[in-house]
């Protein structure tokens, strides 16, 4: 794995650098350098390792059925709740502290709306009454999905007010990744809201993705 980038680099762009580049030409995070193989995409590369590593089966089933839940989760959280998750995460928090820049209220509030549909979404449609999303037994869909909402609880957004079965699943996602892993894998995007202003040059550099995130 190329070495994983902490949330002021991410945010200052260092993945558009040259050497970056040679290991994704995307020039986003995070990327897989195993000897001459290089990959993209954290869902690719996550999948790619559980196979790799030969991950017990509840992380990607073989299972035909079991397998193509969790194929449905991932399918579904690109465009639904990672997207809603990163501008809330970006306009409640990134824009005015590490941009200086205020998002009006009206499209704060929009984008809030969107999260909160996404998460009645994850528990109604993914989660209903099971354990973790695709069954009994934690999967890659609990650890994508659990990673998504982390941006939005840095920021400082209640996700788990109100959802008593959403957080007894984070209880039950943490418990079975481990207190101290969970923590440390998380630790960046928890520490996000400390990072100074960025300089001119950055936010030179993060325009098209403000322009993205303030549509």
């Amino acid at each position: 794995m190329y070495p994983p980038a902490s949330a002021g680099e991410a945010c200052r762009g260092q993945q558009h650098s040259n050497a970056f580049a040679q290991v994704n030409p995307l020039k986003k995070v995070p990327a897989l350098k195993d000897g001459d193989f290089t990959l993209a995409e954290s869902v690719a590369i996550l999948l790619y390792l559980s196979r790799k590593y030969k991950a017990p089966d509840h992380w990607y089933p073989q299972d035909l059925q079991a397998c193509a839940r969790v194929d449905e989760y991932l399918a579904w959280q690109h465009t639904a709740l990672r997207s809603s998750c990163t501008r809330a995460m970006w306009q409640k928090m990134l824009f005015p502290v590490f941009l200086g820049e205020q998002v009006p209220p009206e499209m704060l509030a929009s984008t809030l709306a969107e999260l909160d549909g996404c998460l009645q979404l994850l528990e109604d449609k993914f989660l209903k009454d099971q354990d973790f999303l695709a069954g009994p037994h934690i999967s890659v869909a609990d650890l994508v999905a659990i990673t998504e909402l982390m941006h939005p609880i840095s920021a400082g957004c209640q996700v788990f007010k109100s959802r008593p079965k959403l957080a007894a699943w984070h209880k039950r996602v943490e418990a079975a990744v481990g207190e101290d892993l969970f923590q440390e894998a998380h630790a960046a995007v928890m520490k996000a809201k400390d990072m100074p202003p960025a300089d001119t040059a950055t936010k030179e550099r993060l325009k098209p993705l403000m322009q993205f995130l303030l549509k």
